[in-house]
């Protein structure tokens, strides 16, 4: 497990650039070059007809810091939760392409400086509440002033009014064509998710949702478990299959694999090399990974500076720790060439995919720069390398830490839970942290994360505190022109720029894996509300709602 904290895209043609539309085709797990699974019927995509009733078990590999989607962090685990008790607006389908889930429809005006989403009529949250313009209108004006979720939206949206008894409309100040795929509930995707009233009244909403999802809440004991019972009343006729499920945060990687193959846990998820070396190829289990990312970005690798704190706040000292490290040899020793080496945000094959000028691996030129720096200062550089308690992550660490003094910066390794680590980014009590971030449908939903309206002193999601105005003006341009051509230069020179700033040092693009027993049915093979394939596992996170138990 690696700090993970991103969001989910390829636009093309005119319809799908217009719609914010992640463009991709159509999704084939057993045809996918590079896309790896333990073949038919070992790869969470059932043909057999579902049974019900029983209750499962998920490993997961972290724990959520609470259910409200105004203030938790959602992160891979935080969505599967979400996905649990509430329902996304709209859904990714298996093409790459938005469809309405919860929202019967969404829409916008002719500059896209509008939508209106209007819901599906006879919802009910689980307290028996209707989901209605009245519920979502109350959710989005919570969203808005929430300081985490407050950030996605508030600085462009005008006003937020019930334009009907299912409908609300957002007016923006600026078009925002991708705005649609915001409301699919991926990583960092809280706006998807309406909550009822009583959830939002109640102070401690967090820790006791009420949503209209396929599962009602029944307990959760943060580090142990979080348990749901099938919702008797969903919206979805015929689903869910499951009685029960309970997902069980084991951090320990090799702990989580033990607890899977004893039968403590019946399916997991994983993105550490050694365990999908492991299970992929192993017939005992049904298994997927991302090896190939159909849609969109991956999340990358990488060890992200503190660009408004010293020693990052010095360019040079970026420029000498991107040179230390070198992702080919880190790709090899840490991730077991399971994961190709990255060098920036987008892989080849993405039409944002371009050469950049990004720093090679040069020991000696970087150990050159330290000199330089330490004499102006007349101290060494130091820093301080955050990380999670993981095994992985510390070997992780030592293997950077290794690295970095070997070219002459004083390095010492810090461990802290995922929750902690985040904290500690967003409000800026960091120094250079491992981290995992970036998998998106599209490059504008990682927008908060690179503005540098985001990148406060005190609070901050840009977490890396980057503030090149030529960053800022790329992000504007993608996320304002519905022109595929434009956007997809615009995200190529933000990739060019980030190479240049170095906010981030890139080792090498990250492979999620979902492994289960063959009995757990169906875990890959999500369906739209017309029944169509939706995208299956992204980012390590699938849907609940149509697994079975053989």
């Amino acid at each position: 497990m690696r700090s993970t904290f991103d969001r989910r895209s390829l636009l093309v043609g005119g319809m799908a650039a217009a719609a914010g539309i992640a463009g991709a085709s159509a999704l084939d797990w057993e045809s996918i070059a590079g896309a790896t699974t333990n073949g038919p019927g070992r790869n969470g995509i059932s043909k057999g007809k579902p049974k019900r009733g029983g209750s499962l078990v998920f490993g997961t590999d972290a724990e959520e810091t609470g259910f409200n989607p105004t203030t938790a962090s959602f992160d891979n685990v935080g969505v599967m939760y979400a996905r649990t008790v509430f329902d996304p607006l709209t859904i990714i389908n298996a093409a790459g392409t938005w469809e309405p889930y919860l929202a019967q429809s969404v829409t916008p005006n002719a500059t896209y400086t509008s939508w209106t989403v209007t819901l599906r009529p006879n919802v009910l949250f689980h307290d028996g509440t209707p989901c209605d313009g009245a519920a979502m209108l109350a959710n989005f004006k919570a969203q808005k002033s929430s300081l985490l979720v407050g950030i996605i939206i508030g600085s462009i949206l005008d006003t937020i009014t019930q334009t009907g008894p299912l409908s609300v409309t957002l007016t923006f100040n600026t078009p925002w064509a991708p705005f649609p795929l915001y409301l699919a509930g991926g990583i960092g995707g809280q706006n998807a998710y309406l909550m009822a009233q009583s959830m939002l009244a109640n102070p401690n909403g967090t820790t006791n949702p009420v949503g209209t999802g396929p599962f009602v809440f029944k307990e959760w004991i943060p580090n142990s478990h979080f348990t749901a019972t099938a919702n008797p009343h969903y919206w979805r006729p015929g689903l869910p299959y499951l009685d029960e499920i309970t997902y069980k945060p084991i951090p320990d990687e090799a702990a989580r694999a033990e607890a899977l193959q004893s039968g403590t846990i019946d399916i997991m998820v994983t993105d550490v090399a050694q365990t999908i070396i492991e299970f992929r190829g192993n017939k005992d289990y049904s298994y997927i990974d991302d090896s190939t990312h159909l849609v969109g970005e991956p999340d990358m690798d990488s060890v992200m500076l503190n660009c408004n704190a010293a020693p990052f706040d010095n360019p040079k000292v970026r420029l000498a720790a991107a040179m230390a490290l070198n992702p080919k040899q880190y790709a090899q020793v840490i991730d077991k060439d399971v994961c190709p080496v990255s060098t920036g945000l987008f892989t080849p094959g993405s039409p944002y995919y371009s050469k950049t000028s990004y720093p090679k691996y040069n020991p000696t030129e970087a150990r050159k720069l330290l000199k330089e720096v330490a004499a102006s200062t007349g101290k060494p550089v130091a820093f301080t390398l955050s990380n999670t308690v993981a095994p992985t992550d510390i070997r992780q660490s030592e293997y950077e830490q290794e690295a970095f003094q070997e070219v002459g910066f004083q390095v010492t390794n810090k461990f802290m839970d995922q929750n902690e680590l985040l904290s500690d980014a967003e409000t800026g009590r960091y120094q250079a942290a491992c981290w995992r971030q970036f998998s998106a449908v599209d490059p504008d939903l990682n927008y908060i994360f690179w503005s540098t309206t985001t990148a406060g002193a005190d609070f901050a999601v840009n977490m890396a505190r980057n503030t090149d105005p030529k960053v800022q003006s790329a992000l504007e341009l993608g996320r304002s022109s519905t022109d595929p051509t434009i956007r997809t230069k615009a995200y190529q020179v933000l990739n060019q720029r980030l190479a240049i700033d170095l906010p981030y040092l890139w080792l090498d693009r990250a492979v999620w894996a979902v492994v289960s027993t063959p009995k757990i049915q169906n875990w890959n093979n999500p369906t739209t509300p017309k029944g169509a394939a939706a995208f299956g596992m992204i980012g390590g996170s699938i849907w609940p709602t149509q697994i079975w138990i053989s």
